[in-house]
């Protein structure tokens, strides 16, 4: 019998207990790429394919407890945050991944539910940027997350390049935004690209997919930037992570079974 190695990735982020987005959703795709899948859990939420209803949040004790008890005996190759709810934990997260000098670090920055539910205070979100956007190889904002850290209206693609430079000029070295398809009607629906664009060192690359019409999107986000992390945890380059991990995405819209009565978890 051969032992063979695999890297270790760890989601630091929020418990969707329907298990179609947060910790749930990055242990099925870190899974998925063959890396061994670690968590630490930030807040439990209460939220299903209709929406979020609530949530109980993690002392930040309790979250560092929880990263520091993987880091002591495994090797970790990524780590990807998603849901950090309070500034304090957000120190903390950041502190450990200084300390500790951890790679291959994305954050999603999970400020809101698609449903609108508010998921960090404003407080958090100048910590997530002061704190972690530096310490990022790559941030991994929605249009309406990018909204919210720049304060810019975004209605087109010069927006959302203007976006990503205030980012950047925030800490970020590297930017993707996510679902540039930007539609304005049924007419632009059925012939629309989903463009996704990184911003790497003053350049442009967009990554381009058929626009899938369909409500089974939920945990989309969560998997796009848990896949980069597998990936780059496999020792490929960050355009190529966010390819394969586009490509990735776009089956598991494609295939997504049809669970729950709102927006059905993509199929990882």
């Amino acid at each position: 019998m051969t032992n063979t190695k695999k890297p270790v990735c760890l989601t630091i982020a929020g418990l969707d207990p329907s298990g179609g987005a947060g910790v749930i959703a990055d242990v099925k795709t870190f899974t998925a790429f063959g890396c061994f899948a670690a968590a630490a859990v930030t807040s439990l939420t209460f939220q299903n394919t209709t929406g979020v209803f609530g949530s109980v949040h993690q002392t930040p004790d309790t979250v560092a407890r929880q990263i520091d008890a993987v880091l002591d005996d495994y090797d970790v190759a990524a780590v990807k945050t998603g849901m950090l709810p309070t500034g304090e934990i957000i120190d903390r997260v950041a502190d450990i991944i200084k300390k500790r000098e951890l790679r291959n670090i994305v954050v999603d920055p999970v400020v809101r539910s698609t449903s609108g539910f508010d998921l960090i205070d404003n407080a958090a979100l100048r910590a997530l940027i002061e704190k972690l956007f530096p310490l990022a190889d790559l941030v991994t904002p929605n249009l309406l997350e990018a909204e919210r850290i720049t304060g810019i209206t975004i209605k087109s693609a010069d927006d959302i390049q203007r976006a990503a430079s205030l980012m950047r000029s925030m800490g970020a070295r590297n930017v993707l935004i996510k679902g540039g398809h930007l539609l304005k009607g049924e007419a632009e629906r059925r012939k629309a690209k989903a463009v996704d664009r990184l911003f790497v060192d003053g350049q442009l690359f967009e990554f381009s997919s058929e626009y899938i019409d369909t409500t089974a999107t939920h945990g989309t986000g969560c998997v796009l930037s848990s896949a980069i992390a597998a990936n780059l945890a496999l020792g490929k380059g960050l355009r190529e992570s966010v390819q394969t991990a586009k490509d990735f995405v776009t089956n598991a819209i494609r295939t997504a079974p049809m669970l729950g009565h709102g927006h059905s978890p993509i199929n990882i």
